[in-house]
């Protein structure tokens, strides 16, 4: 039988685990052996490696598309294509969307190891469907400037795509459409005024963030959206929590100008209310053992914290005796959780189950 290759920090985890097994004598010296010898340590984390290099490509990739535009023989070719018909684009980038997702998809089932590189087919195939649905919005633009639907189309194409294909990576381009799409609308209906409702944006995006959790509590336990939930569920915390942010900075003011006038100490109302909810969803994370909910919690509570500190005592406090104190509040930080950790630890090992 081959043996597992695995990297040091996953070895090291399994090498812990036997050992406790072993000292708790939930299995013999045998198993434990045998246990130990069914995998190995990779000389080099060549999946990372992969991972980056198909990462920076793409990135490489787009970086010369860019670098090819601004050759003077390209911007005629391009002025030449500006009066090719929006309906001709649009049905070209479809067709090449749809090429790429097929060709994709064969990847997947012929090539199932080679990940990242079929994630960057399936990337390109999302780029050409975004065309393929912009051009389409061009050709029917009746000058209304509703081009939010262009974004609800989007949620429901990629919706499909992600649920034929059983795809992450498409799924988390719907929940962003989606979140593009509750933007625009909302300020296409109030004629893109500062405010919905008596609300500015970073507000509205903390009501969507909560329908988007709220969803996913809802839909937790449902077989069909199983595959989806954990990536949808940090989706909604990060446009909770990122908006909670921008709003105990910004408050509830729609435009800069004003919010320069006002002084920062009388926005500390939504820097509480920021703070008690990643309080909240800390103690729920603790109390039913969701680390999404107490990771998200406890970063978003320290960030809060922190940005609270940096606008009332920047401007205030000597720069060493303000890193200083950050410093120590870190060090106390990192203290008080090693000592969390070591009662944990004792508590769950055999001497102190006994006792």
């Amino acid at each position: 039988m081959s043996k597992l290759n695995l990297d040091r920090q996953e070895s090291e985890f399994l090498n812990d685990t036997i050992s406790r097994w072993e000292k708790e004598h939930l299995i013999d010296t045998d198993t434990a052996g045998r246990l130990r010898n069914s995998y190995e340590v990779r000389g080099f984390d060549w999946m990372r490696l992969a991972k980056y290099s198909i990462w920076v490509a793409l990135f490489c990739g787009a970086i010369a598309i860019g670098s090819i535009i601004v050759d003077d023989a390209v911007i005629k070719w391009l002025q030449g294509l500006y009066y090719t018909p929006d309906i001709l684009i649009s049905i070209l980038s479809g067709m090449a969307a749809a090429g790429l997702f097929l060709f994709g998809r064969r990847r997947e089932k012929i090539h199932p190891e080679k990940v990242f590189s079929n994630e960057a087919v399936i990337f390109l195939g999302v780029f050409f469907t975004a065309c393929c649905i912009a051009y389409l919005g061009k050709t029917f633009d009746n000058g209304s400037g509703h081009y939010s639907l262009l974004f609800l189309a989007s949620v429901f194409v990629y919706g499909v795509l992600a649920w034929r294909m059983q795809s992450r990576l498409i799924w988390l381009f719907a929940l962003v459409s989606l979140g593009s799409w509750f933007g625009t609308e909302t300020g296409y209906q109030t004629n893109w005024a500062l405010y919905f409702l008596g609300m500015n944006y970073p507000l509205r995006f903390v009501l969507f963030g909560l329908l988007l959790v709220g969803a996913c509590y809802l839909l937790k336990n449902k077989k069909w959206f199983k595959y989806f939930w954990e990536l949808t569920y940090v989706v909604g915390m990060l446009y909770l929590f990122i908006s909670l942010w921008l709003l105990s900075i910004f408050g509830n003011y729609g435009s800069l100008d004003t919010w320069w006038t006002i002084r920062q100490i009388s926005l500390y109302y939504w820097g509480i209310i920021s703070a008690v909810v990643a309080g909240l969803f800390l103690l729920y994370g603790l109390k039913n053992k969701d680390v999404i909910a107490r990771e998200f919690g406890i970063t978003f509570l320290i960030i809060f914290l922190y940005t609270k500190y940096f606008e009332y005592f920047w401007d205030h406090t000597n720069k060493t005796l303000f890193f200083s104190i950050l410093a120590l509040s870190f060090w106390l930080i990192g203290r008080k959780a090693e000592k969390i950790w070591n009662v944990n630890a004792k508590s769950e090992s055999p001497a102190g189950s006994e006792a």
